[in-house]
């Protein structure tokens, strides 16, 4: 085996080593999540702390990369949106089940039956799985939005391909036998950690962004009072002995919010969340920890 490669991040002028990247898990995500941090996987090394007895908290769960590219033996995963908990819930519970159903959408999908199950009221937990994971696949760009009344309203992306030659659904769930699934609020969540425990916060942003276009989007989902917030309760997990992790925008009010409890780095990554050519391409965020 090859030796691995020292990533480094860049704070400044001197470079900050956070470890060495580990290869990719098994077990990938099987969602597109607008600001996913499957990127981030190779920046960062295993967390030695996982090979102990404490607990892996994820409070914005979206899909999951950092959660499977750790893999920690024992895990809280959650999120406020309800839709994508209960995805999860179902893998876990019998994704053969939700397979099923995503076998048969891929079968029938074209631009009609896209349009058709979007407005489609599923019976149970495993069709409404299916259905999510559906239309995340083929949707704009991978995005959940709702509409005023709780209705998915994304249009139909280009992308037709359902089923992936990376499903790996018996691993998905296989992984998700060692976490507690639930539907909170991450306060909630974070004030549980104890000393030894992780946790890794990934929340909307909700300043502009290199002018990213989903700054009023994200301020309906996660304002700043939230942001306060959160800043507070990671606080308190820190002075509890909780290793914390957080991403956010590379804004002067996220590093003011931050500083100098904690350290900052920058970190690049590719976002082609935008309706606009021109406002797609390498941005800057940071890494809190």
């Amino acid at each position: 085996m090859p030796p691995l490669k020292m990533r480094t991040i860049i704070l400044g002028k001197s470079p900050r080593v956070l470890g060495e990247a580990r290869p990719e898990a098994n077990t990938l995500p099987f969602l597109k999540w607008a600001g996913g941090k499957r990127w981030l996987t190779g920046l960062v090394a295993p967390l030695p702390v996982f090979e102990g007895t404490g607990t892996y908290y994820e409070p914005f769960l979206g899909s999951g990369a950092m959660y499977f590219h750790w893999q920690p033996a024992t895990a809280v995963l959650s999120d406020t949106n309800a839709a994508l908990v209960e995805t999860y819930s179902a893998i876990k519970q019998d994704y053969a089940r939700v397979t099923l159903h995503l076998g048969r959408h891929a079968a029938l999908h074209d631009e009609e039956y896209y349009y058709s199950l979007r407005s489609k009221v599923c019976r149970n937990e495993f069709t409404r799985a299916a259905k999510f994971i559906y239309l995340n696949r083929t949707c704009w760009n991978g995005l959940y939005r709702v509409n005023r009344q709780g209705v998915f309203n994304v249009p139909k992306g280009s992308k037709d391909a359902v089923e992936l030659d990376t499903d790996d659904f018996a691993s998905v769930a296989k992984t998700l036998q060692r976490a507690t699934i639930v539907r909170s609020d991450f306060e909630v969540q974070i004030e549980k950690a104890v000393a030894g425990d992780v946790v890794f916060a990934d929340p909307p942003y909700t300043v502009r962004h290199q002018h990213n276009g989903f700054v009023k989007y994200n301020e309906e989902l996660f304002n700043w009072d939230d942001q306060i917030r959160l800043r507070d309760s990671l606080l308190r997990a820190k002075k509890r002995g909780v290793l914390v992790l957080l991403t956010n925008a590379d804004h002067e009010s996220i590093r003011d919010l931050y500083s100098p409890e904690f350290q900052i780095d920058e970190i690049a990554r590719f976002s082609a969340i935008s309706s606009s050519a021109s406002t797609r391409g390498n941005y800057a965020e940071l890494l809190i920890t």
